[in-house]
């Protein structure tokens, strides 16, 4: 008898909620009138789509309604990232106050501020198929695996799917388009996994545009 694929995580919604606490040490910032940096992170992210934050709110009521100490969803809450509340409130406190900031949202979507990621889990949220690309390929142990920048990039090409390199060529499109510096590129790359410096004599952003051009799916004639 074949297996079926595993389910996803109970809370996988809350816990992508939870992980955009990272950058701030998982410290709960977000008062009842104010969502905080890492709050307003997911926010940005979920403006894209909504849909996320509905079952964030749907999650955190699921949770709220067992008790963060049941025994019976103790695995599924031990899976996703562990939020510190302020000093004389409960971690059941901090997520009724973003549930409320969630619901607000959902009221009115166009009403969060967009701007460029300010975190690195938000860079690697606003842009997952270049954050494959540049951690999976371009990372710390790059020189271990692959001789060259050009084997790296064609590996990636053959193990991919056109869909997603066409995704990954779009990101990078996106990202060039709304990273006017390049000091700031430099920071959103980084955060998006890349830790190798462009080849001798070329830019981080043309570098970028030559990787746009290798990956981007041929059209049949």
């Amino acid at each position: 008898m074949s297996q079926g694929l595993p389910s996803e995580p109970r809370f996988y919604e809350l816990g992508g909620l939870l992980a955009a606490y990272a950058s701030a040490d998982f410290m709960f910032q977000d008062t009842a009138d104010i969502a905080g940096p890492s709050l307003a992170s997911y926010l940005r992210i979920a403006a894209r789509d909504p849909a996320r934050a509905v079952t964030a709110v749907r999650q955190i009521d699921e949770l709220l309604s067992f008790g963060l100490f049941s025994e019976e969803i103790a695995d599924d809450v031990e899976n996703i990232p562990h939020i510190v509340p302020p000093m004389g409130t409960s971690v059941e406190d901090c997520l009724r106050i973003a549930r409320d900031h969630l619901n607000r949202f959902l009221e009115d979507p166009s009403r969060v501020p967009q701007m460029n990621p300010q975190n690195t889990w938000e860079w690697i949220e606003r842009f997952p198929e270049l954050s494959q690309l540049l951690g999976a390929y371009f990372h710390r142990d790059f020189s271990y695996i692959y001789d060259s920048r050009d084997e790296a990039l064609d590996e990636y090409v053959s193990q991919s799917k056109p869909e997603e390199r066409a995704q990954a060529a779009q990101e990078i499109t996106e990202i060039l388009t709304m990273v006017p510096s390049d000091e700031e590129l430099d920071t959103a790359t980084t955060a998006l996994g890349l830790d190798l410096l462009p080849p001798k004599g070329m830019s981080l952003r043309q570098w970028l545009e030559l990787i746009r051009q290798r990956i981007r799916p041929r059209t049949r004639k």
